[in-house]
């Protein structure tokens, strides 16, 4: 008799791996100590850039001035409550009165030498919120705190404007958000007082020779005296009032224009140190 022999039927062992031993936690005071890895480094600003004399000369306009850098220096008004002349017999009076390196002549008055629009120096105001004429339809502001504008007087506004430490009403207008103003008159040539901003801390102040307001806003819109683009600039009293005196201290210096057949003005803006 033939026995079968039963064939021996392995069963594969299920795995047997043992299980991994959890992490053993950090002990609490360990836990505290563990130190994040460091953010990254801030982008450094800008240097702050010295101020220097500028010359060019932009669609005919020859430009002359002092560009400045407002986190090293700051402009303040220079008001003669008792009328052109009763402090300051120029520009250059007006700057070292006041300890300035530089100093331009403003704001636009009346026969009688008071302001056509609202200054503010030191606080302190006169002359009254001009809302109607185009020479007051723009701004020049100081806040206490050192922080500057040109805007326009719509935006600012009179109970904005009766806030600020240092202000001057001109106008008009001349470049807005990089743009050259439109319908500015282009029939009179005249000398030129400007202030010019770039929206940061880059500021110029300086004359131009004889144009017409819209030749003026195309060339600064379009072109760089101070070197950089132009974001804001505003119309100073020009013409016979037009004054600039910037100090021997300052790298292109001393530069005084002032012609002779000049009349004297209600108030500067001089350029102090901060």
């Amino acid at each position: 008799m033939r026995f079968l022999i039963p064939a021996i039927i392995a069963f594969p062992f299920a795995g047997c791996v043992p299980d991994r031993p959890m992490p053993t936690p950090l002990p609490a005071a360990q836990v505290a100590n563990v130190v994040p890895p460091p953010s990254p480094s801030p982008v450094p600003s800008e240097p702050v850039t010295p101020p220097i004399v500028t010359v060019r000369t932009l669609s005919g306009i020859t430009f002359e001035g002092i560009a400045f850098d407002s986190r090293d220096l700051q402009l303040v008004v220079a008001d003669q409550p008792d009328g052109p002349g009763s402090l300051y017999a120029d520009a250059m009076a007006a700057a070292r009165a006041r300890g300035g390196v530089a100093a331009i002549n403003a704001g636009f008055f009346t026969p009688e030498g008071a302001p056509l629009g609202l200054v503010v120096s030191s606080g302190k105001s006169s002359g009254s919120w001009n809302s109607a004429s185009s020479l007051g339809s723009g701004v020049w502001s100081r806040k206490a705190s050192g922080s500057a504008t040109i805007s326009r007087r719509e935006k600012l506004g009179r109970n904005g404007a009766m806030s600020m430490q240092e202000l001057i009403q001109a106008g008009p207008l001349l470049v807005e958000h990089g743009r050259a103003v439109g319908g500015l008159e282009a029939t009179k040539s005249s000398a030129r007082s400007v202030i010019l901003w770039d929206g940061g801390t880059r500021w110029w102040i300086g004359v131009g020779s004889p144009c017409t307001l819209a030749t003026l806003g195309q060339a600064l819109a379009s072109g760089q005296p101070a070197g950089w683009p132009v974001r804001q600039a505003l119309n100073l009293d020009g013409g016979r009032s037009t004054d600039l005196w910037i100090s021997d201290g300052i790298s292109g210096g001393p530069v005084s224009r002032r012609p002779p057949w000049n009349r004297q003005v209600r108030n500067f803006l001089v350029l102090v140190a901060k």
